[in-house]
């Protein structure tokens, strides 16, 4: 991989990675519509640090806020609102978690095709297109209950299948509760900091005896990756209430109709 294709799978990841559109789906298109090579498990991870990174960073206060909440909840028995978002969040991330370590080789052997990325992108995509004219509300995340919460987690496990996003099913599933764009979207994000750490440190654990890692790729792509992500988190929620779901619905089904003809070429 040269400098000039690890900017761009990197670009690819940052932007996508947060936006509901699907990481996986977009990723196939550069191997498919330019021949390039598989890009590697150390640059996968590489990019998705950079992610993880970035959205620390976009919500460095407010998890700084979350963690000390949950320490004294945890040390002092002192429970805050804060700290029942904090164990909130961690009980999200714990179905994707079992449906990963049951079914991660299912999926990456029989699941990786371009059929079923296309058949994925355009189904999850008119969901979050239902979900977005007929399920939001305004309810915010102090109205956030375990129900809802367990609902968003089983949500996030699906995004396991190529094509879903886990960002578009976990702000699906939000949206069909009953709450507002922006408290659908900033659950899903801080979402995504626990269960990105653990995809990175379950496939990181692969390169532990690797030394034949090119380093400069992979530099370039947690660089890129980490800077795209940030820009794409903070044009996100500042821009979702007035443009609400539908741009994306609509690209989401472009991008499947592309892919069901790659598919059928």
């Amino acid at each position: 991989m040269d400098s000039y294709q690890a900017v761009i799978l990197a670009l690819i990841q940052g932007l996508t990675e947060f936006l509901p559109v699907s990481s996986s789906g977009h990723l196939l298109l550069p191997s498919q519509i330019l021949g390039w090579s598989d890009q590697g498990l150390a640059f996968d991870v590489a990019v998705h640090l950079g992610s993880l990174g970035a959205v620390i960073l976009y919500f460095r206060r407010d998890l700084l806020r979350l963690f000390v909440a949950w320490c004294r909840s945890f040390w002092l028995r002192r429970v805050s609102a804060d700290a029942v978002l904090a164990w909130q969040l961690v009980l999200t991330c714990l179905p994707a978690a079992a449906a990963g370590w049951l079914f991660a080789d299912i999926i990456e052997q029989h699941m990786r095709t371009l059929l079923v990325i296309a058949s994925t992108t355009v189904l999850f995509g008119l969901l979050l297109g239902w979900s977005d004219r007929k399920g939001v509300g305004d309810r915010s995340l102090d109205n956030l209950s375990w129900r809802d919460v367990i609902l968003i987690g089983c949500s996030q496990a699906l995004a396991l299948v190529p094509g879903t996003s886990r960002s578009g099913i976990t702000i699906t599933t939000a949206l069909a509760l009953g709450y507002s764009r922006e408290a659908a979207t900033r659950f899903s994000f801080l979402m995504a900091i626990p269960i990105i750490a653990m995809s990175a440190l379950y496939k990181g654990s692969d390169l532990v005896m690797d030394d034949s890692v090119a380093w400069a790729p992979i530099a370039i792509g947690m660089v890129v990756s980490a800077a795209s992500a940030y820009l794409c988190i903070a044009l996100f929620l500042r821009a979702i209430q007035r443009l609400g779901m539908m741009p994306f619905v609509i690209y989401r089904l472009v991008l499947g109709l592309a892919l069901f003809a790659l598919a059928l070429i």
